[in-house]
Formats: structure tokens, C-alpha cells, sequence
């Protein structure tokens, strides 16, 4: 499996505010485009994958509501995590 329990407690403990912080608004954000890339690395050799096509597009969605919720609540905290996770905007 590519998201084990290992790598959700480091992402969560690098973006979050420690292991168990699994609802903040980074950690969420953060897990998605960890997400979004494996799934664009997977539709890149597997282009007739119309379910996970859906699922990145769901994905995407999502994460850009996160990320305008963000951007409305906190501007400060919503640009450093667009720097750490090299996302454009």
C-alpha cells in the first residue's frame, strides 16, 4: 500500500501541530497532495483509469476548498503552507 501508518504520522507531525493532529487545516492539505501526486504518478502509466481520474478531480476539489477556507481564515499561515508544499498560487 503507498499510504502506510508510518507516513500519515509523518506527514501529520511535519505539517500538523504533532502526530495526533489529524483535523488541522495543514495537516488535511498536506496528506491530500501527497495524495494527488501519487494518484497523477498512477494515471500517467494507467490513462484509462476512469475511477481514479474522478477520484484526483474529487481530490483536487477538495483540497482547493481547504485551501480557500485557509485563505479567508488566515493569510499568513495559508501562504507558508503554500511555500512548504510548492504548490502555485
Amino acid at each position: 500500500m503507498y499510504l502506510d501508518q508510518a507516513k500519515k504520522a509523518e506527514i501529520f507531525s511535519q505539517y500538523g501541530k504533532d502526530v495526533k493532529d489529524t483535523g488541522s487545516v495543514e495537516s488535511q492539505v498536506a496528506l491530500f497532495t501527497y495524495r494527488i501526486k501519487h494518484l497523477t504518478e498512477h494515471l500517467k502509466e494507467n490513462h484509462k483509469d476512469h475511477v481514479t481520474a474522478r477520484s484526483l478531480t474529487m481530490l483536487v476539489g477538495r483540497r482547493r476548498k481547504l485551501l480557500k477556507y485557509l485563505y479567508g481564515k488566515d493569510i499568513e499561515r495559508y501562504r507558508a503552507l503554500i511555500k512548504a508544499l510548492g504548490l502555485r498560487k
